[in-house]
């Protein structure tokens, strides 16, 4: 089978309406009764033989669910294919904040405040979704060992730990350190 060249992702938002036959900003009906027709011309039952024809059909279904969804319909008008590539990705509601990010004037505004901040991705990074590149890391906390102690032992710890000034509350099992600040004047 031979391999398919890739389609551009447009941002016109016209190749539908002319696989349609129609011009952008035809009515539901006329979507509608544009796709009967070219549906039932191009169908695999009536052109069994004709692989382009089965070709063909799959592109009108496509382009008929695409317009006549009113919210896809909305984005392709609006940002074409590539919209609703951008739709399929990260969500329709997603669309409007991608293109708006990937503006001109939102470019030059993140170039001009990394270059005013002199910080582009590793504080922000660092910061905002605790990924970083390492220049800001932060060290990982040490982890204390642990340690078994003999109730005996616990017991004689205690009794040194009351002789040198900290106290034990038995019913809280906190231990209290007192210690004795001694200010000079002269």
């Amino acid at each position: 089978m031979a391999e398919q060249r890739q389609r551009a992702l447009s941002t016109s938002g016209e190749a539908l309406y002319k696989l349609l036959g129609l011009e952008k900003g035809a009515s539901h009906e006329e979507i509608k009764k544009c796709y009967r027709k070219l549906a039932l011309k191009y169908h695999p039952d009536k052109n069994p033989n004709n692989p382009e024809a089965a070709e063909k059909f799959k592109e009108i279904n496509n382009a008929h669910a695409t317009l006549s969804d009113v919210s896809k319909r909305n984005i392709y008008d609006q940002y074409g294919s590539l919209g609703l590539y951008i739709a399929e990705q990260f969500g329709e509601e997603n669309v409007n904040t991608y293109f708006m990010l990937s503006s001109w004037w939102a470019k030059g505004l993140f170039a001009f405040c990394g270059l005013l901040t002199g910080c582009y991705f590793c504080c922000c990074l660092c910061c905002c979704f605790n990924c970083c590149c390492g220049k800001c890391k932060p060290k990982p906390p040490v982890e204390e060992e642990e340690f078994c102690m003999s109730p005996e032992d616990l017991e004689e710890q205690i009794k040194t730990d009351m002789e040198r000034g900290t106290h034990y509350c038995g019913d809280a099992d906190i231990l209290f350190s007192t210690h004795i600040l001694i200010l000079s004047f002269s």
